[in-house]
């Protein structure tokens, strides 16, 4: 098998993918997994942007810089590229089965569904609410990072 590719997948890739993309980064990081990770919204509003101040403020209290991250959208050529794809909630799941290639080779897959007791729900999307949304968010895409690392190292 190829080594692991994962893509995170949320609406406009400034909040929750960006997060989930760099919780998994640290988490392998920790393991001393190497894996491609990646991140991208089904909607193009946000392509070439930073991800929410909000955002960065959280990963930058865990020590890590997502600054340099720019909002991209996802491709068809995504699900050929990538092992995992993993949409933040049900809606973005939805989006991404419609639009997956018949040659896609990706597991596509809700992210929290590794998380036990979690199966079926999705990632609170912060951007409308207040900062704590946004550790509740880090809290989420840490445990499912923590998730797919223990189930990688196996």
């Amino acid at each position: 098998m190829s080594d692991p590719a994962i893509l995170f997948v949320c609406l406009g890739n400034i909040c929750r993918s960006p997060l989930a993309e760099a919780a998994l980064r640290a988490e392998a990081a920790k393991a001393g997994l190497d894996l491609i990770v990646d991140s991208a919204g089904t909607g193009d509003w946000h392509v070439g942007s930073p991800p929410d101040t909000r955002a960065q403020a959280v990963a930058l209290r865990q020590g890590i810089d997502i600054s340099g991250y720019r909002g991209r959208q996802v491709t068809a050529e995504d699900f050929r590229r990538f092992t995992h794809v993993f949409a933040l909630d049900a809606d973005n799941l939805r989006n991404l089965k419609r639009i997956r290639p018949s040659d896609g080779r990706a597991r596509l897959q809700l992210l929290m569904d590794l998380v036990p007791g979690r199966e079926g729900s999705g990632v609170t999307d912060p951007y409308f609410g207040d900062d704590a949304g946004f550790d509740i968010t880090w809290d989420d895409v840490t445990r499912a990072a923590r998730a797919i690392v223990a189930q990688l190292a196996r």
